[in-house]
């Protein structure tokens, strides 16, 4: 089952943090892991995998990762690294 139709299921809210990834790349595994760990909610969205969430990532940065944050706020890369 998809974590959508769980979510739904549960009647929780939608995921409020994005984070854009890429495939290979040690920067944006990095983050994913510690987001997890931290019990972060969000949604991975692998650029490599989908043309739609490349474009919506070219419109913040040209590196990953990249994440949007609930309220708003814009981290590019993880703890000062970059992919």
């Amino acid at each position: 089952m998809s974590d959508g139709l769980l979510r739904l299921l549960r009647k929780e809210s939608p995921v409020s943090v994005t984070v854009y990834t890429l495939r290979n790349c040690e920067v944006s595994d990095k983050a994913v892991v510690a987001l997890r760990e931290r019990g972060v909610d969000f949604e991975e969205r692998r650029v490599d995998e989908n043309a739609d969430w490349w474009e919506e990532a070219l419109d913040y940065a040209m590196a990953v990762p990249i994440i949007i944050w609930e309220d708003g706020r814009i981290e590019l890369g993880w703890e000062g690294e970059h992919g």
